[in-house]
């Protein structure tokens, strides 16, 4: 037939059939190409077929959310990171005298068998050995920590370092962006480094011509910004550090925002738990913040007064572990999961979004299953509702396996923290899910200390008494719609 003499109708229909058979055709390419990309990368196994299946069911919109957010590690700057460090440590080993006389290390034949294993495990895994000789102070009441934030800017001489990942416009941060600029206008050298996404309302510039005026320095992580090389909108910089001097640091789970004060219109009241600590364990948290400043703004902050000398300030051991995309391990999760293991009588956990690999959750039924008392306490309500149920899907297993699983009523519980045999703690930004053990740039800091422990532990069992324990029965006793909730929030688990 004359293509000619083709009417208009059939011809729309013909060149419709044509582009539907070509995008079809195309569709299969990309999937194909996805799913190649999905092997030669190897991970969990439920996470690859999780990707796999969302992108063949719902072909467009999984690989969109696959590119950009299906990627785990960031290679190019996995690799530029590690040179940066490389020279990093080379400018900054003439202070590597300042701390090896208060290195841990040399107590370890004073220590119990288990405590030389996690601290020998925690030192390959992070780089970075215990220290003793440090002064920790716990804070659980978020106005005192608020408080304590700016009392210790306040107090800066020389210098304030303060990486967040939540840091809002709101009444909260202004109270502390004046504290900054006032510093900056001293003469005191103030950094900010604050996530790209996580403070995202932090990037008008409303908000940081003034910082920047009064001479505060403003970075940001990661930027999404396709032009500007290899991005992730899912690989975010979790971390909450505040360094003084090089001789004060803070750091724990605590953002700057109004909700992190109890102002939250639906969640109240806010739990969280914070460490202010000095001795040598400060000048690693300065090494991380500038890593990431170096990473972020390509300078180098490698003088001596970012480094003063240290001596012993108190009687505790603490270690810094940070954990990241950027690395070959995972630190946080190699360091939980071998405390888990290693456990001989106890083991707690506060995490405000629990949604465990399977390895740590093998490990916490092992544990309960071989007697040691394995208590998870976790918000009922929760910001991030999809989380919070697909937390929920993993109770049954748990409970049956002889975990007490406890729900806070009273606000939302964003403390994270794990306490084990009443002596072993690690408290920071990490939370029990795949994102902290695989895509955020974490840190948490191990305390070896029973004093420090039992006051984690008062905390705890002050929250769990305005808590529910669930199953208490064995029964979850989930309706029909619950139980439809719970399985997709499970399937979905793997990409949360």
């Amino acid at each position: 037939m004359n293509l000619w003499r083709i009417t208009p109708e059939a011809f729309v229909a013909r060149m419709t059939t044509l582009w539907t058979i070509l995008s079809i055709l195309i569709n299969y390419v990309l999937v194909v190409v996805a799913t190649i990309h999905i092997l030669r990368h190897p991970r969990e196994p439920r996470a690859m077929w999780a990707w796999i299946l969302w992108i063949a069911i719902v072909p467009v919109i999984g690989l969109i959310t696959f590119v950009a957010i299906g990627t785990p590690r960031i290679e190019r700057t996995r690799r530029r990171r590690h040179r940066r460090r490389q020279q990093l440590v080379i400018s900054l080993s003439r202070r590597a005298s300042n701390i090896a006389a208060l290195s841990a290390a040399q107590l370890l034949d004073k220590l119990d068998a288990n405590t030389r294993h996690l601290m020998r495990l925690a030192t390959r895994v992070s780089s970075y050995p215990p220290t003793h000789s440090n002064r920790v102070r716990i804070f659980h009441d978020e106005k005192d920590s608020f408080a304590e934030i700016q009392r210790l800017i306040r107090s800066a001489r020389s210098h304030v370092h303060m990486e967040y990942y939540i840091f809002r416009p709101d009444e909260a941060g202004m109270e502390i962006c004046e504290a900054l600029k006032a510093k900056a206008r001293e003469g005191v050298e103030v950094r900010l480094l604050l996530d790209y996404l996580g403070s995202w309302s932090a990037r008008r510039s409303s908000f940081t011509a003034p910082l920047r005026e009064a001479g505060v320095q403003v970075a940001f992580f990661l930027p999404v910004v396709p032009w500007q090389g290899p991005w992730r909108i899912n690989l975010r910089n979790h971390r909450k550090i505040l360094i003084i001097d090089g001789e004060i640091g803070f750091t724990g789970s605590h953002n700057i925002a109004n909700e992190y004060l109890g102002r939250h219109p639906t969640l109240g009241l806010w739990q969280d738990t914070n460490l202010t600590i000095e001795g040598p364990a400060v000048q690693q948290l300065q090494e991380v913040f500038i890593e990431d400043w170096l990473d972020s703004t390509g300078e180098e902050l490698t003088n001596d007064r970012y480094f003063p000398p240290v001596g012993p300030v108190g009687e505790h051991i603490a270690q810094v572990i940070p954990s990241g995309p950027d690395t070959g391990v995972n630190a946080i999760l190699d360091v939980m999961f071998s405390a888990i293991t290693a456990a001989q009588h106890s083991i707690r956990v506060m995490t405000p979004y629990f949604v465990p690999d399977a390895a740590v959750l093998q490990a916490l039924q092992s544990a309960a299953l071989s007697g040691v008392h394995v208590e998870l306490l976790v918000p009922s309500r929760n910001d991030q509702r999809l989380v919070l149920w697909a937390g929920r899907s993993y109770y049954a297993e748990l409970v049956k396996a002889g975990v007490e699983i406890y729900e806070y009523d009273a606000g939302m519980l964003h403390n994270k923290v794990m306490i084990v045999d009443d002596f072993w703690s690690m408290v920071g930004s990490a939370n029990m899910d795949h994102r902290s053990f695989r895509l955020n740039f974490e840190l948490s800091v191990v305390l070896y200390d029973t004093g420090l422990a039992r006051e984690l532990l008062n905390d705890y069992h002050s929250l769990k008494k305005e808590s529910r324990r669930i199953g208490a029965d064995g029964h979850l006793n989930w309706t029909f719609g619950e139980s439809l909730v719970l399985g997709g929030a499970r399937l979905l688990s793997p990409l949360l």
